[in-house]
């Protein structure tokens, strides 16, 4: 695929749909290496309604989902990595830090970078920018298994 990567290609790499489709686009990708893509949040997501009201914050499990999201995709572009009619399973999270908070009107640039993969299974870095400042910092595990 053609850099960068919109919403149409994402939907065929990713099973997600809205109100759970955290990734907006690719805008690096190196084979095998990492991937980098952005999510533009709005006052108009969802979970603002209840998180918080008053004080809109993206909740920090959607950051990091949006974080496993980015894997699924990074590991699909791959060459020679998932296949794409294999699911991808969220397996763990490691060493997670939540910086600051994302907020309305914030632009989440998030990085999956591959630590190792052994078969199956992925773990990969990820990181979370608004403006360079870091946001989130994890390392997450992830499962193929067939669908």
């Amino acid at each position: 695929m053609e850099l960068p990567i919109h919403i149409e290609q994402i939907q065929e790499l990713l099973p997600h749909r809205f109100p759970f489709l955290l990734v907006d686009r690719i805008i690096e990708f190196d084979d095998g290496v990492s991937a980098t893509g952005v999510k533009c949040v709005t006052a108009n997501e969802h979970f603002f309604q209840g998180h918080f009201p008053g004080h809109p914050i993206m909740p920090g499990v959607l950051v990091l989902e949006a974080l496993a999201q980015l894997g699924i995709i990074f590991a699909k572009l791959t060459t020679d990595g998932m296949r794409m009619d294999q699911m991808c399973y969220f397996a763990g999270a490691e060493s997670v830090k939540f910086r600051r908070p994302v907020v309305p009107g914030d632009v989440l640039t998030i990085t999956m970078s591959l630590i190792k993969r052994r078969s199956s299974h992925w773990k990969m870095q990820g990181l979370g920018t608004v403006e360079g400042e870091k946001v989130i910092e994890a390392v997450l595990l992830a499962a193929e298994a067939p669908v």
